[in-house]
């Protein structure tokens, strides 16, 4: 497949191309400052031609309110998906939307570190925004509460709203298979339209 994907040079989204690429897929990355500049608001000409896109961006990081601007980000690419005509999206998301409880996100337990908990929420409201979406066929892709760089081991376990935890009650998986989940997803198009999450 020829693969799009936003944000190539972040920590997932390097992951992510490398995957796609062992895999032999046609990958172009884009980024700020990779060889293709741009981001999501240049999609509409970006895209077209493509597969597939994986949207590999996160919330704004410098200080301000990362919502709004980070849906107006999801909103662009959204629209400019719509005009280039390409349907497929994976959209790397966050772990804060999913239940630890009943009735309860993971971002909202008093636990969770404060120092993430805003852009937690802005990635929550991205999902809500995807959940509206009816003519794009997009997968929203929630990581383990605890992602690192590590091992590729190719072996995950896959849920939907609930957060994922080991019999030691660690939620946890390495930036490496959650590109390996990323690109599985890509290629068999089993969650069309959902949110899925993954964990060891």
């Amino acid at each position: 497949m020829k693969i799009l994907v936003f944000g190539a040079t972040g920590m997932i989204g390097q992951r992510i191309v490398t995957e796609l690429t062992g895999r032999g897929h046609d990958v172009t990355g884009v980024s700020r400052r990779g060889p293709v500049k741009g981001d999501v608001h240049d999609a509409a000409t970006l895209a077209e031609g493509y597969d597939a896109v994986v949207c590999a961006i996160a919330p704004p990081r410098d200080g301000t309110e990362p919502e709004p601007p980070f849906l107006a980000a999801n909103r662009a690419l959204i629209d400019g998906l719509r005009t280039a005509g390409v349907s497929r999206v994976l959209v790397v998301g966050g772990a804060g939307s999913l239940k630890a409880g009943p009735d309860v996100d993971l971002v909202d337990t008093p636990g969770f570190p404060e120092i993430y908990k805003k852009e937690a929420k802005a990635a929550r409201a991205a999902l809500g925004l995807y959940r509206e979406v009816t003519d794009l066929d997009w997968t929203y892709v929630s990581p383990a509460a605890e992602i690192a760089p590590g091992e590729r081991t190719g072996v995950y376990r896959i849920g939907r709203d609930d957060l994922l935890s080991d019999a030691d009650g660690r939620s946890f998986i390495t930036a490496e298979d959650y590109a390996v989940a990323i690109v599985d997803e890509l290629e068999e198009h089993a969650h069309p339209r959902t949110r899925i999450t993954v964990a060891y």
